[in-house]
């Protein structure tokens, strides 16, 4: 077990539990040698394998819990005591307290490595919610980043995905309303839904009525999901449809940089109000979506990070650096640069070239069917 490995050089409160046990026994053996016979301090010793088994291995607990007996043995003999009643109840005590800390470490280092086990497919499973988007396709070169706002999740309400079916190349960003489980779980569900209409429907209007005809059924009266709908199918052309969704940056290549002015729409789940707009772009131009994890960051005073003010990051830093840039210039913007919400960032730019899609560098040969 990794708790039982390499402890001394991976956990620092190990170290310090070793030390105090270390110095505690050291400072029990002074107080021996200083009031012999009138202060037989026994009892006081066991502290040293109680400190230890909260955060040392079973074996070194054991050694320590050993070491705490001997003593024990030791201090009778130096103070002269074994003759008396009250040093073989001093002496027992040891023992028993003694190895109560070991069984509480061995207990702790089971309990440690099934939450251990339980995390490891708790993260796989985060990961399959979150899908994988390409490096490429068709004439756009594609980062994302995301990140979760509880520490002990990969994910939360946020989302993104692409989808590759039908010879269409369509992007979907999205924040379902409220935390913990039961966001993820709708997370989840507009990701299915988006699979599912992506490749069927040739509108952004018509896709963003089937997803929100799927979602009603999944969503309670105060539930919904804001959602941008992303298609750069055809090339020099964006066409978007947002559900509520805050509006896309786009940045072009001589430098200049607007947000889009797209109809608002209703969230999925509210009603079928999205509208489709086309943008013409160029090579070089880019396009970063966000969820309002990233625009409603605040700092000390209140103020929001305006995602304009994001514009010179963008485009200063190679694409695979600049989400990084975003995301560590949030941080700066807000107290502790602790980000108390989720946030997903998708980075798309116009390569003017047509190219195949790549998964990780790994080529794929035909995208019919593929989905995230």
């Amino acid at each position: 077990m990794r708790q039982e490995r390499g402890w001394l050089h991976h956990d620092q409160s190990a170290r310090v539990g070793a030390m105090v046990a270390g110095l505690w026994l050291v400072a029990m053996t002074v107080v021996n040698l200083t009031f012999r016979s009138t202060f037989v301090p026994d009892p006081l010793v066991t502290l040293a394998p109680l400190a230890v088994c909260a955060v040392l291995p079973t074996r070194v607990t054991a050694a320590v819990a050993l070491v705490t007996v001997a003593w024990s043995g030791w201090s009778g003999a130096y103070n002269d005591v074994w003759d008396t009643a009250q040093q073989w109840v001093r002496f027992s005590s040891v023992v028993l307290i003694s190895g109560a800390a070991v069984l509480i470490a061995a207990v702790r280092i089971r309990r440690e490595a099934e939450f251990e086990r339980v995390s490891h497919i708790a993260e796989a499973a985060q990961r399959v919610i979150l899908p994988v988007l390409p490096d490429s396709a068709a004439e756009v070169l594609v980062q994302a980043r995301y990140r979760s706002a509880s520490r002990d999740a990969l994910v939360g309400g946020d989302l993104y995905d692409c989808s590759l079916t039908s010879g269409k190349v369509r992007f979907l960003i999205g924040d379902a309303r409220g935390k913990g489980i039961g966001a993820v779980e709708q997370a989840a569900r507009v990701i299915r839904a988006f699979r599912q209409s992506s490749g069927v429907q040739d509108d952004l209007g018509a896709l963003a009525h089937d997803m929100d005809a799927y979602l009603q059924a999944f969503l309670d009266d105060e539930g919904f999901v804001t959602a941008l709908l992303v298609d750069v199918t055809t090339p020099g052309r964006l066409t978007l449809a947002s559900c509520g969704h805050p509006p896309p940056l786009l940045l072009r290549r001589d430098g200049t940089a607007r947000l889009l002015d797209l109809p608002p729409g209703l969230p999925l789940g509210l009603g079928d109000s999205a509208v489709a707009v086309d943008f013409a772009w160029s090579p070089g131009d880019r396009l970063l979506l966000y969820t309002d994890g990233l625009s409603e960051a605040r700092d000390d005073s209140g103020r929001f990070l305006a995602p304009i003010d994001l514009a010179p990051t963008v485009a200063s830093h190679p694409l695979e650096d600049a989400l990084d840039a975003v995301l560590d210039q949030a941080r700066r913007h807000v107290p502790g640069r602790l980000l108390t919400d989720d946030l997903a960032v998708v980075l798309l730019e116009n390569t003017g070239e047509r190219r195949p899609a790549r998964f990780g560098g790994r080529l794929v040969e035909s995208a019919a069917g593929l989905a995230g």
